[in-house]
């Protein structure tokens, strides 16, 4: 990725090959450029794309939503990934430290650590089912196959058990028969769903009622947290060789079962269902709405991740390229995963003699129920379901290894110290521990209901909110020219009009329309038919306001500690950038980020206080000079 910026190896190699050496050592970087691409693609594509897309797209009017949502994608998606890649990669802090930038706002970056833990804790409960049926799939015959079990109830009714009396003297009659059986109005139950209920949950029937805990989801709980603390032991120096594997295989799992899925009879019934256009959808507001969602929670915007993964780039990576590569890797995995869920839907549907849209399902209820029932179909079931059922576990380490170093880099950056930076295994360690206790009350029989409620509130409208004061305050407060100018300096290039006019005006806009639009759209949360108490609702929205009031908080401290005489004083410094603020490494800071004293030896990776003025837009003459110094690097 270098040659693209000239002779720079040999210029940056010998003079300052101590300096480089200095930040490998404390803080470590990505092995090379592959594995960053892989591991943001491994963050952003996710457990959602495989279980909320599919159903979203033939919610909202099939094909039709595609094209909202690719809007969404260039309007929002790709500029808002941009901006946190290149903030990250500029400043080589995690999501606090880059807050030197305008310390006022460091509460944004405190909401995004609130919203990674509460995701980090449920996340990791959901690859732990992924597990346990994983596990559960490793016998001659799928243990939800068939309504003969201990936990069965008198009103199951299996797939398969059916398929045999079809064969016999009245298929038609039967056929018909079985549509109704289907029919939720008879309460008839599927044996995956009460495999699924009865079995592996042993639902309660409320939120507050946690009877005892699973012991089987808890020991899948401590492995799928062992196995995130093992690929993260020595930082991204471990997690950038294990996602090669970890991002990779799950789209080699997805072929496998797109193959499999098309070759069926039915699967195109289920395609179309899928794709065919209904135009006057698009006119709708909920659609639109629902795009800009899920283009926004689908990349990870405003977790800290991006951020975090960004600030362990070299200074001169171009990671304009990259966010491209990455948002449209995300959206095509998406639309892909689609293909393969509704390939098999229809194929289900056909063999029942049902309308897709009666076995179409999405959240857990797709992956542990919909579509291990579909499995049950095929010859050699356990092993499409070994298959399924990895990719889930794969899709969802991803995400978690990302969640959990962006803890942990903010903790480590926040301290600063040698100290703490040898000792960083340690933190992982603390924070994946803390991780496994807090997920404990989620493995227990109300576990499902908190899960949902976690999902649902932790992290929806206030992504939203910090998104959207992100946005503002490096735009509107630390100043649009001083931040193209930035970027300039780091790739060589100033970002692109389009996009210069999306950070200001567009994506901001959108922001501000996906919040409106939760807000209006907001509904109650229920799970199947169950109706959540006041109370529970009550918690899930403590959660939601937990990360957004870390912002007026920390502005309101930061603005106590700030000197100044008048209110307006204090405002102007606490908003203005800290003198830490600036490239970390001494070689990269040229133009108004130039050391005002001669860097002695010892400060080795220590940032120099820099201009006083710097704060200021510089004058032309600055400005042209750290354009002559760019391009000589």
């Amino acid at each position: 990725p270098q040659s693209t910026h000239g002779p720079a190896p040999q210029n940056g190699a010998v003079p300052s090959e101590a300096t480089k050496r200095d930040q490998k050592l404390t803080r470590g970087n990505w092995g090379n450029q592959i594995e960053f691409v892989l591991t943001s693609v491994g963050y952003a594509v996710g457990l959602g794309n495989v279980w909320r897309f599919p159903y979203l797209c033939y919610r909202n009017g099939g094909g039709a939503f595609m094209f909202p949502y690719f809007i969404m994608l260039v309007f929002c998606g790709i500029p808002l990934f941009f901006m946190e890649l290149s903030f990250g990669q500029f400043a080589s802090q995690g999501c606090l430290g880059v807050w030197k930038i305008s310390p006022m706002f460091k509460g944004v970056g405190y909401g995004m650590m609130v919203v990674s833990t509460y995701i980090g804790i449920y996340y990791n409960v959901v690859i732990s089912i992924a597990f346990y049926y994983f596990f559960s799939s490793m016998t001659p015959v799928l243990p939800w196959a068939y309504c003969n079990n201990p936990w069965n109830t008198p009103d199951c009714a299996g797939v398969l058990d059916a398929s045999n009396l079809t064969n016999g003297s009245r298929p038609n009659d039967l056929s018909g028969n079985f549509s109704h059986l289907l029919n939720h109005t008879l309460k008839r139950t599927s044996p995956s769903e009460e495999y699924w209920r009865l079995y592996v949950l042993k639902l309660s029937d409320d939120i507050g009622n946690f009877g005892e805990v699973r012991l089987s989801l808890l020991g899948c709980l401590g492995v799928s947290w062992v196995v995130v603390f093992l690929c993260l032991i020595r930082g991204v120096k471990s997690s950038g060789k294990v996602v090669y594997f970890t991002a990779t295989f799950p789209y080699v799992v997805l072929t496998i079962l797109f193959v499999r899925g098309v070759t069926l009879e039915g699967a195109f019934t289920g395609i179309m269902y899928y794709l065919t256009p209904q135009w006057d959808k698009i006119l709708e507001a909920k659609v639109w709405g629902d795009a800009a969602s899920q283009i926004f929670y689908s990349l990870g915007c405003a977790w800290g991740g991006l951020i975090t993964m960004a600030s362990y780039n070299k200074f001169h990576n171009n990671c304009y390229r990259d966010s491209v590569i990455i948002s449209i890797t995300n959206c095509a995995t998406s639309v892909y995963a689609g293909f393969v869920i509704f390939s098999i839907l229809g194929f289900m549907a056909k063999h029942l003699g049902v309308d897709v849209s009666r076995v179409a399902d999405h959240g857990p209820g797709l992956a542990f129920v919909a579509y291990p029932e579909a499995l049950t179909l095929l010859p050699i079931s356990p092993l499409w379901s070994l298959l399924f059922f990895f990719m889930l576990i794969l899709l969802g380490l991803g995400t978690q290894f990302c969640l959990l170093e962006t803890l942990v880099t903010a903790i480590v950056d926040e301290v600063g110290n040698e100290w703490i930076l040898q000792k960083k295994t340690y933190v992982t360690l603390a924070v994946a521990v803390a991780g496994f206790l807090l997920g404990i009350p989620l493995t227990s029989q109300a576990g499902i209901y908190w899960l949902l409620l976690m999902d649902n509130y932790a992290a929806s409208f206030s992504l939203v909110v910090i998104s959207c004061i992100m946005c503002v305050s490096i735009m509107y407060i630390y100043g649009h020219r001083n931040y193209f100018q930035d970027i300039q300096m780091m790739l060589g290039f100033p970002p692109p009009l389009f996009f210069q006019i999306c950070w200001r005006f567009v994506s901001p806009a959108i922001i501000f329309f996906i919040l409106i639009f939760t807000v209006i759209q907001y509904r109650p949360i229920t799970y199947n038919h169950y109706q959540y108490p006041g109370w529970a609702v009550a918690i899930g929205f403590l959660m939601a306001l937990s990360s957004v009031i870390c912002i007026p908080l920390y502005a309101l401290f930061q603005l106590c500690r700030t000197d100044g005489d008048t209110l307006l004083q204090r405002l102007k410094n606490a908003t203005k950038p800290s003198r830490g603020w600036g490239p970390a490494l001494l070689e990269h800071q040229t133009g108004r980020y130039a050391p005002t004293i001669a860097p002695s030896p010892e400060d080795g990776f220590e940032v120099q206080p820099l201009h006083p003025d710097k704060a200021q837009i510089p004058m032309v003459g600055s400005n042209g000079s750290s354009r002559l110094q760019d391009s000589r690097i």
